[in-house]
């Protein structure tokens, strides 16, 4: 069964297929004429072992963090039961 995430560039991705999901990273946002605009977050996506399936996703702190929880499965509210 697929199951279709997006992200913050507007496309759909699989998140059955990701196989990597690499350390979330910040740098600094510059505008058009090279003004600091803020951090910018990015996260690595990989939906094979190589090199040429991995993707670099960049946002905003709250599109990142949407992003990987989504990916990992957290449906928000209280945390699941443990599995005795």
């Amino acid at each position: 069964m697929q199951r279709w995430i997006k992200l913050p560039n507007g496309t759909f991705l699989d998140a059955n297929r990701v196989v990597l999901i690499g350390k979330v990273e910040t740098f600094a946002k510059l505008d058009d004429e090279g003004n600091n605009a803020g951090v910018q977050y990015s996260v690595s996506l990989q939906t094979e072992l190589d090199r040429e399936h991995q993707l670099l996703v960049a946002g905003t702190r709250e599109e990142i963090s949407a992003l990987v929880r989504s990916l990992l499965g957290a449906q928000g509210g209280a945390p699941a039961p443990a599995a005795s």
